[in-house]
């Protein structure tokens, strides 16, 4: 039967839930439980598909091809359990369902209102998730407590505490305290009224977790403890950790979260398994060199528009005890006759997705450095685009080659739209045996997630093959083209998928870790001047 852990957030946002609840997962997973995480979100979006990446972050997509929030990256990160669409919920898809249910008569008849519609709605998606397989499901409340819109999610998790029974329930609730310099002192009122607003709701929380940029008194842990009705010891100190946020798991388990969490639940105690997770800090944290790695995008100074890509690169550079640097080269930076500044400093180069027909120019420029100076190049999404569209403009001889997203009217469409349609989640792909990929993943089969409408335009492959591109990985019938290479190159690789959703702190995705290889042995031989 599944134990229910809840967490909310007060005070102030952003206060890194998502890592918070992560590490809890993966503290739990070291004690042997089985888990779920669903992240619930406010917002009347059905799903973050359709909002900015520039307000929200990146949209992380699931093996089921959900269009989720970017908090289940940080779940399958770091406790290597998947998600699903199961697995972000927001108030959006809350009443779209009931809503369709109310048009299809369902209620027969009754008066549709918040309680208790709206909130039934809620607490079965979160009971969808507690299978017979599952001990613990760990739901995260997006938001902060006392915004308007997040009131239904609170009010159905207060009564999911009444029917499954306070020893099956746990509240943890994140707070602020801010310091103030003047006075040198930090503040704990925020906290007391955050907890206020709580209790009101009909929730006590049974663990606190102060974010704050100083240490705890004791004197702070027992003001907090009295004023906001939590035991001296449930009260848990998270400091901005120093390195990597892979260190707040062992931060919790210092100050014993998961012994708390074991003890409210009566369950078993094993001791926890951290070993091969202390390793993978250490890497990170003592490495033996530093790998500089040029991200070209519109968006490349904003890294929560590329959130699971920042962290796939430093887990492949975790593989090799190296920090990896990364360095934003604004795609227009690349332009006739200039380039960015820092271009002599990085060892590899990258183009991610997304980007418009302005920033066009500019990355195909970038391409075409990497190419013709032997940079590493990875190219993911929209960057594969570039790789092709480069290459056939400029090898090929194609000089107007476009996608037709881009140029409807291009002459030489050499990307064109999916026969399909968009591609969403999980697909398989067949690798040539003797290509790059087939050496870097020691397969041929494979499967990685998707989020594209453009292809590589069949007409055009013969063409690109005959000038000495390897169309290396296409669908299992051989005719999609999701991996292109350049043999000729020292490492050059643009996919259309997207591996960065697949890559863990554990187990980084094999595609990055070979991209750090090669700046490694780059940078041996191309030492800045």
């Amino acid at each position: 039967m599944a134990h229910f852990i809840f967490i909310t957030g007060g005070v102030v946002s952003s206060l890194g839930k998502g890592i918070t609840a992560a590490s809890i997962g993966r503290l739990l997973i070291s004690r042997g439980l089985r888990i779920r995480m669903l992240k619930m979100d406010p917002y009347l979006n059905v799903d973050p598909g359709s909002m900015s990446p520039d307000q929200h972050g990146e949209v992380y997509v699931t093996d089921d091809g959900a269009l989720a929030d970017l908090d289940l990256g940080h779940y399958e990160r770091f406790t290597g359990q998947p998600t699903t669409r199961q697995s972000s919920v927001s108030s959006g898809r809350i009443y779209w369902d009931v809503l369709q249910k109310e048009r299809r008569g369902e209620y027969r008849g009754h008066t549709v209102q918040m309680i208790p519609h709206i909130t039934d709605e809620i607490k079965a998606s979160i009971r969808a998730l507690a299978a017979p397989d599952v001990d613990v499901v760990l739901t995260e409340i997006g938001g902060t407590v006392g915004d308007i819109e997040g009131l239904p999610f609170l009010e159905a998790i207060r009564q999911i505490g009444l029917e499954e029974g306070r020893e099956r329930v746990l509240y943890i609730h994140m707070t602020y305290l801010p310091l103030i310099r003047a006075a040198g002192e930090l503040k704990t009122k925020p906290s007391q009224q955050s907890v206020a607003k709580l209790r009101e709701i009909g929730i006590v929380p049974d663990v606190l977790v102060c974010r704050s940029e100083q240490p705890l008194t004791q004197d702070i842990r027992r003001k907090l403890s009295l004023f906001c009705n939590v035991p001296l010891h449930a009260v848990i100190e998270e400091l901005d950790v120093r390195h990597t946020i892979h260190e707040v798991p062992l931060v919790l388990a210092e100050q014993g979260l998961d012994e708390i969490i074991l003890v409210h639940f009566r369950l078993p105690r094993p001791p926890a398994q951290l070993a091969d997770w202390r390793a993978m800090v250490a890497a990170i944290t003592q490495p033996r060199g530093t790998v500089r790695i040029g991200v070209v995008g519109q968006r490349a100074e904003l890294p929560d528009t590329h959130k699971s890509l920042h962290e796939a690169l430093r887990h492949g550079g975790g593989a090799h005890q190296q920090s990896v640097e990364i360095i934003p080269l604004p795609a227009g930076d690349f332009t006739a006759g200039k380039a960015p500044a820092r271009l002599p400093e990085i060892n590899a180069l990258l183009i991610p997705d997304g980007g418009d027909a302005d920033g066009l120019v500019g990355r195909l420029a970038a391409v075409r450095h990497a190419r013709e100076t032997g940079l590493p190049f990875l190219g993911i999404g929209r960057g594969f685009h570039c790789a092709v569209i480069e290459y056939a403009r400029h090898v090929c001889g194609l000089t107007e080659a476009n996608d037709t997203d881009t140029a409807p009217d291009t002459p030489h469409p050499v990307l064109h739209a999916a026969p399909h349609g968009e591609q969403l989640g999980a697909k398989p792909c067949a690798l040539k045996p003797d290509s790059l990929l087939a050496k870097i993943y020691g397969a041929t089969r494979i499967s990685e997630r998707h989020r594209h409408a453009l292809e590589l335009n069949p007409a055009y492959r013969p063409q690109l093959e005959a000038a000495g591109m390897v169309c290396s990985g296409t669908d299992p019938a051989g005719h999609d083209v999701q991996v292109i290479e350049l043999p000729a190159h020292p490492w050059f690789v643009a996919v259309l998928f997207h591996p960065e959703w697949k890559s863990q702190a554990l187990h980084p995705h094999p595609l990055f870790r070979d991209l750090i290889r090669a700046a490694i042995h780059h940078r041996s031989h191309h030492p800045p001047a």
